[in-house]
């Protein structure tokens, strides 16, 4: 199951795990996009169900959970992919909406699916939870606060969900992405796409299939290893805050 799945790291993941021979529930908030991609798969042989409901939507979430067919019941492997940013002010200029949405988006979305999907997990003793943080998590950047903020509770959650499945074979995974060039900045910067752009001159930029690449090898790493955590940056970033641009 891939939260978040009609662009960036979430089509990604969609699009690797598909090449990777696995069955995929696939949920977002746009109905045509997620159409396009079940088509786009299915026609390569790929087997999809997709869920049109929103991650900040706890009864929307679980009701589509439960309503799931029994033969997709039994989830292997849930990417917590949806999330976002919005604004780039300073922490006192900040917009109490764009706050709200980061939090129920980022960290009670997050919680949401874990609480729906890992118990299933647990129960049959095997399964894996992929969270996409961020680079952002370790240390906040200027005017980054609340995001930052979000991407470091997914650490913080992710290393005590780690710790509460330790008794099973239930594995759990953060990637921590740097600069990705997806439709992250355009949401930021609220569909201005000039300054979108902005971000991504000067430097070669990730894409969110290489971290879907990253998924996918932690996912099918033998069942005895388990891939805590990794930071993935482009070549000429330093951290969130270090980027030189050519």
């Amino acid at each position: 199951m891939i939260t978040g799945a009609t662009s960036g790291i979430g089509l990604g993941c969609a699009r690797k795990f598909a090449e990777n021979g696995d069955k995929l529930i696939l949920t977002g908030r746009n109905e045509q996009k997620l159409e396009e991609i079940r088509r786009e798969l299915a026609e390569k042989g790929t087997e999809v169900l997709t869920l049109l409901f929103d991650v900040r939507d706890r009864e929307q979430a679980t009701r589509c959970i439960n309503e799931l067919p029994e033969e997709w019941r039994e989830i292997d492997v849930l990417v917590n992919n949806a999330g976002l940013a919005l604004g780039l002010e300073p922490e006192y200029e900040g917009s109490f909406d764009d706050w709200e949405t980061m939090i129920d988006t980022n960290i009670k979305g997050l919680l949401t699916m874990t609480r729906l999907i890992v118990p299933g997990m647990v129960a049959r003793d095997r399964g894996h939870i992929i969270n996409v943080g961020s680079v952002a998590g370790d240390a906040a950047y200027a005017n980054g606060n609340v995001y930052c903020a979000t991407k470091s509770a997914v650490k913080t959650l992710t290393d005590g969900l780690r710790l509460d499945v330790a008794s099973s074979a239930v594995r759990v995974t953060n990637l921590k992405p740097g600069l990705v060039e997806t439709n992250f900045s355009n949401t930021r910067f609220h569909g201005d796409t000039e300054r979108a752009a902005n971000v991504y001159k000067g430097i070669k930029p990730l894409t969110g299939d290489d971290i879907a690449n990253v998924a996918v090898f932690a996912a099918n790493a033998p069942a005895h290893v388990q891939i805590a955590e990794v930071l993935i940056l482009a070549t000429h970033q330093g951290s969130g805050s270090v980027i030189v641009r050519k």
